[in-house]
């Protein structure tokens, strides 16, 4: 929990800074590009996350290898968190920016999740009933997963609506274990 507050300061702090210099999405992909260069090998990500390495080390590497390539708000940043000995929060802080940049932006994450490839009909038409119900425009993600079974799980923000057959399974046999525990 400490962390996750943690990491909503720093990404406050850096989405303010880009918002002032009206970079937000070129910032925000830059944390996104980092987060993918340093997590996306074990020895990068080793390096960065250990506390063997000193930090001029690791402050060296991260600038020869990101200098030019990252804007100036996401390579100070990386390289404030090395400072701080807060690598760790890499990853916390680019989800909590992305959420900022689209709250920025009117709005909200939308994650819908089928048994089966949904049409773009289909898509569209949850969308839609979503976006009127609740008065809002979504950055939509979709993705398959078959142990659903069936139906669609619904995730926006902190909100969760499981039409799957599978939840409703799960829901029955949680009810029927209270039932007759």
């Amino acid at each position: 929990m400490q962390n996750e507050t943690l990491a909503r300061r720093y990404a406050t702090a850096i989405f303010n800074l880009a918002k002032d210099a009206n970079t937000i999405e070129a910032v925000g992909r830059d944390l996104a590009k980092a987060e993918s260069a340093i997590y996306g090998a074990d020895d990068v990500r080793r390096f960065y996350l250990s506390p063997v390495f000193g930090r001029k080390k690791k402050e060296d590497v991260l600038f020869g290898v990101f200098d030019g390539k990252l804007s100036t708000i996401a390579l100070h940043a990386l390289l404030l968190l090395v400072r701080k000995r807060r690598e760790a929060l890499l990853h916390p802080i680019v989800a909590e920016y992305a959420k900022l940049a689209l709250a920025n932006a009117g709005k909200e994450s939308l994650e819908i999740v089928s048994a089966r490839d949904l049409t773009a009909s289909e898509l569209s038409g949850i969308v839609v009933r979503l976006s009127r119900s609740y008065g809002t425009t979504f950055d939509v993600t979709q993705r398959t997963d078959p142990t659903l079974l069936g139906g669609v799980r619904i995730t926006m923000g902190d909100r969760r609506i499981d039409g799957s057959l599978s939840g409703r399974i799960d829901d029955l046999a949680r009810e029927l274990f209270t039932q007759y525990k």
